[in-house]
């Protein structure tokens, strides 16, 4: 089953009075064999006191541990949620894993949370009461970004930086933890490109909005699957995925060199006339070594964007399922 965009898609219901309503959870998985059970009675003792349906969507993102084992225990255990649980061929990446559980949903609202349990589940039921209310996006923004080093700390600002001027929507506290209205998730499923960025791409779909803070919370077992350079490879693809700004700033940059060159080609001049030339290599050499910078690193900017667009025409899935498992 690939993940192609090309999806069925569910009739959209209005939660009204009397209604019954299921709330499908979403949690990518990438090695997180010690967090599937537990995520699945962390947020049952949230939801069944509260009396709110729900299924969980396990998507399993290519993990090398028994991860999926553990999905197909649940589903064949478990009788008083629905599980559904899905395993790609290999590893695509979060925002792959996100599109495919969105898209197997069956839910009239959609929740997307780390399976970890770092996005507290408690925090949950405020969601679906502002859903219940008639907001059709409700955002997850941290309060407290928890215990970080400083280097991923430095990194996570600067890129929540770059991203928010760049696109013009407030992204430093923003995480996955949404919920999503049946309506927007059809909408979002629907979206053609392959390079896709889940916390950018909500906001700019638009719909009713609300926000919620969280604090974010300690992981239930295991460690971070986040490396330096995977979290550098994916800020890079995340902002030439949804904004030109890295296009933009090769004009503007070429602008500041142009006016620098004016002002010292006037004073060239001004030197030659008065029969005082400029002396030495140094000015010629460090000229050189700035335009060769300068068109080196445009030339990779627009191969970047012009390697995104070779992937985009090619038209491939954005993620293969492999196995499919349920209960019921």
């Amino acid at each position: 089953m690939q993940c192609n965009g090309s999806f069925v898609l569910l009739l959209t219901f209005k939660n009204a009075k009397g209604l019954t309503t299921m709330l499908s959870i979403i949690l990518p998985t990438y090695n997180e064999e010690g967090n599937i059970e537990n995520a699945y009675h962390r947020i049952k003792e949230v939801l069944a006191p509260n009396h709110i349906d729900f299924e969980l969507v396990f998507v399993n993102d290519g993990s090398k541990d028994r991860s999926f084992d553990k999905i197909r225990e649940l589903a064949d255990t478990v009788t008083d949620a629905k599980i559904l649980g899905l395993s790609f061929s290999r590893n695509f990446g979060k925002e792959a894993a996100i599109f495919a559980g969105l898209s197997h949903a069956t839910g009239d609202v959609c929740a997307v949370m780390d399976c970890d349990m770092q996005h507290p589940p408690e925090t949950l039921i405020e969601m679906y009461a502002l859903w219940q209310q008639g907001f059709e996006i409700i955002e997850g923004v941290k309060h407290s970004r928890g215990k970080e080093n400083l280097l991923y700390k430095g990194f996570a600002k600067l890129f929540y930086k770059l991203i928010s001027r760049s696109t013009g929507i407030e992204m430093y506290r923003s995480s996955d933890f949404k919920m999503l209205d049946r309506k927007v998730v059809d909408e979002y499923v629907k979206l053609p490109e392959r390079n896709i960025f889940f916390r950018a791409l909500s906001s700019w779909l638009g719909y009713k909005s609300a926000i919620v803070e969280f604090d974010v919370q300690e992981r239930t077992s295991g460690t971070t699957k986040w490396s330096v350079k995977s979290l550098v490879k994916y800020a890079i693809g995340s902002i030439c995925s949804f904004t030109t700004a890295p296009m933009q700033l090769i004009t503007f940059s070429g602008i500041i060199f142009f006016l620098f060159a004016l002002v010292l080609g006037i004073q060239s001049i001004a030197k030659w006339i008065s029969g005082n030339a400029l002396e030495g290599f140094t000015t010629v050499i460090l000229l050189l070594l700035i335009t060769g910078s300068l068109i080196m690193i445009s030339l990779g900017i627009i191969g970047y964007y012009l390697a995104r667009i070779y992937e985009e025409i090619k038209g491939r899935p954005r993620c293969i399922v492999d196995e499919v498992v349920k209960n019921g």
